[in-house]
């Protein structure tokens, strides 16, 4: 592109912060920087570094921190030896789950009327144990969270919610999207209206929501999907004054997003302006404390800073961890997790996503009578179109690229998010939807027998190949089914059923769902990154309910996938196979 210059227009609060420029994660001396989260998480107590920072105090921090400082003074060179810390631990935190109390959710009833669409009787069978998940995954925090919030990592929320499973206890954000829709199939319409409330609370608290329930989590959100969010239940209630109280807290959230994560691209004399992840938190997770001070041995401090900064802005878009972050030192797509620069990236699926929220906020006035205010989100929806078209659409290519800060260029690699602006129907041509679904034929991402996978890069992170994760299965497949030709709505079928197939297996095989899968392997759970995979699993859950639910007439269990041609392996032989 020609003549183009780029100017950050993001807001960044200063703070002071001992040995960084950034400020710190949090206000906790104990579970997001200091000396006992540094010594514990260094030491390797544990095989996962989250759960030290989920321990409850049982005692107050200054007293907890007061008591490290003495068994400090007592060590040489103030490291205190293994041994010592696990007896220090075992005094002053309890281990994690404590901030819980058992709960069931009231609104579960056993026959929820979409199973009734679902023709193969074993995938009905399926969903029914699929719809009975819920009950495992409810979580209630209890009220000692609130009355003594300075013994906890958690963050306090006020209704019950389900939970993504495994290693994850706690609210997550963008995950809390598929979960719900999931809900609302179950008709389970008040835990959904309860997990929004939850949302709501969180951004009259922080002014936006952050990526999980913990306080370490408090500098970093993730993908904005309250807005749609707020669409599914008002399309399942239409609760017109539940949709009253919730605008403005969307509209808060939106200037969140518009103040802080914003950039304005200048090409050719007309500015534009897209948005971005981006957390300015130069410290390393707590979460993954000691992943990151390994990744960034050797690096200057300047270097080490701007490594974490972009982790953590890794983190935020959901996408954590993947190639597709990296600027190598020439600027190109290209390198390791220490090239990692997500926030001198503008993702296409971020600005798809705040196109659709746009027009919903736009929708949502016009439900409740404001034109005026209608209007000017119509307003904000076509300068973001004009925006993604003229930045990230392709027309050689028929498809929307991540867009280099640095180099001001674009990216070429494959990843299903270069067709989330179909996903959000935010194009303005219908050429462009036919035109994706030939780049998306011709890139070689529908060869694979279980799902299209995160990118065509074999990195060893786990938002590569060969994972395949059900929110970016289920947003290409919404997308694709929602194009007017007979074409795309079949690559949707077939891609539905090869996703069916392998969380069906999966289950066969293991008893269990999980939170991504390998594309190769029938019923292979996918692995790759810093944490081995998780069981739950929540969004996989709504996800798969929610193809059920569309495609329920014509899914099979043994799996044809049609518009191939090519018979996929019947059940009872793979199973012979995975004995």
């Amino acid at each position: 592109m020609n003549n183009l210059m780029v100017f950050c227009c993001s807001s960044v609060v200063l703070f002071t912060c001992v040995k960084s420029a950034f400020p710190p994660p949090c206000d906790s001396e104990i579970y997001c920087a200091g000396d006992i989260l540094h010594q514990v998480q260094k030491a390797k107590l544990f095989d996962d570094d989250k759960y030290f920072v989920d321990m409850k105090l049982r005692a107050t921090p200054d007293v907890v921190l007061s008591a490290f400082r003495n068994l400090s003074n007592e060590s040489p060179n103030a490291t205190v030896p293994s041994s010592k810390l696990l007896e220090f631990l075992s005094t002053y935190f309890e281990e994690p789950g404590k901030e819980f109390e058992s709960w069931t959710p009231p609104d579960w009833h056993d026959k929820p009327k979409f199973l009734g669409k679902i023709a193969d009787q074993e995938l009905r069978n399926w969903a029914e144990k699929i719809h009975h998940l819920w009950k495992s995954l409810g979580r209630k925090i209890r009220d000692d969270v609130k009355d003594h919030p300075q013994l906890y990592s958690q963050i306090y929320t006020p209704h019950p919610v389900i939970v993504p499973g495994g290693r994850f206890r706690e609210l997550y954000y963008w995950d809390s999207y598929w979960v719900i829709n999931g809900l609302l199939l179950s008709e389970m319409t008040d835990t959904a209206y309860g997990m929004i409330r939850n949302f709501l609370y969180l951004v009259d608290s922080y002014g936006f929501i952050p990526n999980g329930g913990r306080i370490y989590y408090e500098r970093r959100s993730q993908p904005p999907f309250l807005t749609l969010m707020v669409e599914s239940y008002y399309q399942a209630t239409k609760d017109k004054e539940f949709l009253r109280t919730a605008l403005p807290v969307l509209e808060q959230e939106y200037r969140f997003w518009m103040q802080n994560r914003s950039v304005k691209v200048e090409i050719n004399g007309t500015e534009h302006t897209l948005n971005r992840y981006n957390v300015q938190v130069g410290l390393p997770r707590p979460e993954s404390y000691t992943d990151d001070l390994e990744l960034a041995e050797g690096l200057s401090d300047d270097r080490r800073e701007q490594l974490w900064t972009d982790l953590k802005a890794g983190a935020e878009s959901g996408w954590d961890f993947s190639s597709r972050w990296y600027v190598d030192s020439e600027g190109a797509n290209n390198g390791s997790l220490r090239q990692t620069r997500t926030s001198q990236i503008l993702p296409t699926d971020l600005n798809a996503l705040l196109c659709r929220n746009e027009k919903k906020l736009a929708s949502f006035h016009r439900i409740l009578g404001d034109g005026d205010s209608a209007a000017l989100y119509d307003q904000a929806a076509a300068r973001r179109l004009e925006a993604i078209e003229s930045v990230l659409w392709d027309a050689e290519r028929g498809a929307w690229f991540d867009y280099n800060l640095l180099t001001h260029s674009s990216h070429f690699e494959f990843y299903p998010s270069n067709l989330a602006p179909i996903w959000a129907e935010c194009y303005s041509q219908p050429a462009m939807g036919e035109k994706a679904v030939q780049y998306l034929k011709e890139s070689g991402a529908l060869q694979f027998p279980n799902g299209v996978p995160t990118s065509l890069r074999e990195s060893g992170q786990q938002w590569d190949f060969p994972n395949a994760w059900p929110p970016l299965q289920h947003m290409l497949i919404e997308g694709l089914s929602k194009l007017p030709s007979e074409n795309a709505k079949q690559v949707a079928f077939d891609l539905a059923q090869r996703w069916i197939k392998t969380n069906w297996l999966a289950y066969i095989k293991y008893d269990a769902m999980f939170e991504k899968y390998d594309v190769n392997g029938d019923g292979k759970p996918g692995g790759g990154g810093e944490y081995e995979v998780q069981l739950g699993f929540g969004w996989t859950n709504g996800v798969a309910l929610q193809l059920l639910d569309q495609y329920g007439g014509s899914l099979s269990s043994g799996g044809r996938s049609v518009s191939s041609g090519l018979l996929l392996p019947l059940v009872h032989s793979v199973l012979l196979t995975l004995q």
